[in-house]
């Protein structure tokens, strides 16, 4: 296989919540969830350190357990994650570090993947099928009814600031609740509310897999279709993408086109080729 990577953060001063790795034979992507100015989350350590070991540990698990399902797999690191600081911050709080993952798992015959929360994975089929995209909507559902102030205010006012902590406030009453969605943070039941699948190997040219801040050229921006994303990083290379996220970003800073909680978000692409 053939592997390009591209990550960028939402703003150079500030630490990447995104988070990418790769072994010959799997690939995850994760993308912690911020806490606005002014919220507590209830850990001393931050998304970053969160994701960061989430990551490892997952990467670990797909690759040197082979046979052990993915989703058993981001359970298992979701224990592991969570040990190294339960004895010093409050996973109970509602707010405490979480992640959407996606997982790959590229075994000799088939590709199992695992999608948890609005990160995205695009199959790349050889048939006239096209790229098929696998992302979890829960999450979006839920917050469409949540963020109607939000949306109402310009970006960078503190009238917008203030609206977007209540929408994460909000939000939160929904995390990893029946009727609502499910992200990776302190529980690992949580592994088994995944999407999950696997196609035969030989029916994929390739895979690609994005955080929300990359995809959002294609399902919030609507300026391009995922035919033309992928030819865009096939042709020119993951980090393209995230160029055409920033150009599209700054032609409208104030979110009145495309109404959204961060103006910039950390962005991840993975593009694997079989």
């Amino acid at each position: 296989m053939h592997l390009e990577i591209a990550t960028e953060p939402a703003h150079p001063q500030r630490p990447n919540e995104d988070f990418t790795a790769a072994s010959p034979s799997a690939v995850v992507l994760l993308d912690g969830a911020g806490t606005p100015a002014g919220s507590d989350c209830g850990c001393s350590h931050g998304v970053a350190w969160y994701v960061s070991r989430l990551g490892v540990s997952l990467l670990a698990a797909v690759t040197n357990q082979p046979d052990r399902a993915l989703t058993d797999c981001l359970a298992d690191a979701i224990t592991q994650t969570a040990g190294l600081h339960a004895d010093t911050c409050d996973l109970s709080h509602p707010g405490t570090p979480s992640a959407t993952v996606v997982a790959v798992r590229l075994a000799d015959e088939v590709v199992e993947y695992l999608v948890l929360a609005d990160s995205t994975l695009v199959l790349e089929h050889t048939d006239e099928r096209g790229p098929v995209a696998v992302t979890d909507d829960r999450e979006a559902l839920v917050g469409a009814a949540l963020r109607g102030a939000m949306d109402a205010e310009a970006a960078g006012t503190a009238e917008h600031a203030e609206a977007l902590r209540g929408y994460v406030e909000a939000m939160r009453a929904h995390r990893n609740q029946p009727e609502g969605f499910w992200v990776a943070a302190a529980d690992p039941a949580t592994a088994y509310a995944s999407l999950t699948g696997n196609v035969p190997r030989a029916d994929l040219t390739g895979v690609t897999l994005l955080s929300d801040g990359a995809s959002r050229l294609v399902d919030r921006f609507e300026l391009a279709d995922w035919a033309e994303a992928l030819r865009l990083i096939r042709e020119q290379g993951p980090a393209a993408l995230i160029r055409e996220v920033r150009t599209a970003e700054l032609s409208d800073t104030d979110g009145r086109r495309w109404p959204r909680g961060k103006t910039h978000d950390d962005s991840a692409v993975v593009r694997v080729t079989l």
